[in-house]
């Protein structure tokens, strides 16, 4: 057995977790549905909206096999309380601050599990990713430079997470801007 994830520098964090990007798979959409209704199941928070988000949620593009999920809460809802039921349920607090905090299941100290989940907790309309991910799906040759970007940061920045995020904060941030307005008041 490995040495514990709660133990390990952010450096072998980042060795035993590389970057890694495939063709986009159509099981992605089932596992996310799967874990949707598994989160339902133990989450106090009838009114929470689950959604799926990230490249995984975007047809026809390379993706990091990890399937990445939006959990909105209610502002009257503590984040420390469903954090508290999240880890109690297998996920482990990957981030967290006043307003955000983000988990992970499927990570092990061994490696990556068959399944891995990124979930990413927030008060209602904090969900950009909700944005960028239909403007993705609705326009697929920016979806496919998003591909080629992704593509091309790879193998760079493969042991380095916060590098490869900074890398496509641009692009994100230009494109999810395009889709508030395309899509004004949709969430």
């Amino acid at each position: 057995m490995g040495k514990p994830l709660s133990e390990m520098t952010l450096e072998e964090l980042w060795e035993l977790f590389p970057i890694t990007l495939c063709e986009h798979k159509d099981c992605w959409t089932a596992w996310y549905a799967e874990e949707e209704r598994r989160i339902r199941g133990f989450l106090p928070v009838p009114d929470a909206r689950i959604s799926h988000i990230g490249s995984t949620a975007v047809r026809g593009i390379w993706a990091k096999p990890i399937v990445d999920m939006l959990l909105e809460i209610p502002e009257t809802v503590s984040m420390d309380d469903v954090k508290t039921v999240l880890t109690s349920n297998g996920y482990l607090c990957m981030s967290e601050d006043e307003r955000r905090k983000s988990f992970n299941r499927g990570y092990t100290s061994e490696g990556f599990a068959e399944r891995v989940f990124h979930l990413h907790v927030r008060h209602r309309k904090d969900n950009d990713e909700l944005y960028f991910r239909d403007y993705l799906n609705d326009h697929h040759e920016v979806a496919k430079e998003y591909e080629r970007l992704k593509l091309g940061l790879w193998k760079r920045y493969e042991h380095d997470r916060d590098g490869y995020t900074e890398a496509k904060t641009d692009f994100v941030r230009r494109w999810t801007a395009e889709a508030r307005r395309a899509y004004a008041g949709r969430y």
